[in-house]
Order: C-alpha cells, then structure tokens, then sequence
C-alpha cells in the first residue's frame, strides 16, 4: 500500500470490478484507446494484476481517495514499447474526478516506489499523441518527452520517461 496526502494505492480485489467497468467502459476516458472495454476485459484487466503483483510484486494499484472510495488505477507495469519490454507508470482516473490533479499525484508516488524498491535506471509512460491530459501528468513528474512510435494498430504514441540520476537530481538527492 501507498498513502498520499489524499490517496491510498492498494492492490485490486475483484469487489473492485463495478467501480473499475464504469471507467474501462465509459467512451469519453476511453477515447485515447482503441475502444472502451466490457465486463470481459475489465475482469482480464484485474486478473492480468493479480498476476502482475505475485510476478514482479508490482501492477496497476487500486486508487482510493480518502474518505470515498475507488477512483481509478495507477502504478508500474511491464509494456511492451516500441519492441522492448519497459517498466511503464500508467493511470486511469474516472473522469468525475479528472483535473483535481489526482493522477499526478497517484503517478509521483508511484515514481517515487518503483525508484526506491526497484533497481529501474529509468520508468516510462506512454500514450496516444493526442492524449496531452496524461502527457501532462507525465511532465508533471519531472518526465521528458524522448519519442514518438507508430505501433501495430498504426497508433500514434509518445513516450515520456525520466532516469533514476534525473529523478534524484529533482528530489535533491
């Protein structure tokens, strides 16, 4: 678990599968994918964490606001960018709570454990070109913009990403 000033991280459980379909299925968040998901996808999304977490003790985290309840997800997970396998922060925010600077602040946490719990010289995030609401919250983590890929459904992508000496620079280490 990780605590924020407004925010708990916590790892899924299945009683969050409601909660999480109302974002994975809503088109306005979706819109930057290249589709919104069903009941199906939305129970492989929990599943492929719980996976993730006894693999490398690590998925996308549960995202509680304090004092509510379940707002979304954010954490580290293995993606495939541009042909290699890379460490990659993501979040997904329900839009009810979008510009509150949520995401931000579950994505710095999240940085700030992977840095300290993982030997990761660097932590990537990507995203759909047109996607500047998660580019910012990228940027909002000290992350640079490094590239731009067209992947495999012919999608335009941008990779952010900051290294380890960068992020201690940042924090004053």
């Amino acid at each position: 678990m990780i605590e924020t000033e407004r925010l708990i991280l916590r790892e899924y459980t299945m009683s969050d599968f409601d909660a999480l379909y109302s974002i994975l299925s809503d088109p306005i968040t979706m819109q930057y994918y290249p589709h919104p998901y069903d009941e199906a996808y939305t129970k492989r999304w929990i599943d492929w964490n719980l996976k993730n977490y006894e693999k490398y003790g690590f998925g996308l985290w549960a995202v509680d606001l304090k004092n509510y309840g379940f707002i979304g997800d954010c954490g580290l997970t293995m993606q495939n960018i541009d042909g290699k396998e890379l460490p990659e922060i993501g979040y997904h925010i329900h839009r009810d709570f979008w510009r509150r600077g949520f995401a931000t602040e579950a994505a710095r946490a999240v940085r700030d454990w992977a840095f300290a719990n993982t030997d990761y010289d660097e932590l990537f995030s990507y995203m759909n070109k047109e996607n500047q609401p998660s580019a910012a919250a990228a940027r909002a983590n000290g992350m640079t913009k490094r590239k731009e890929f067209i992947d495999v459904n012919q999608e335009e992508l941008c990779v952010y990403s900051i290294t380890r000496s960068e992020w201690k620079e940042m924090i004053g280490k």
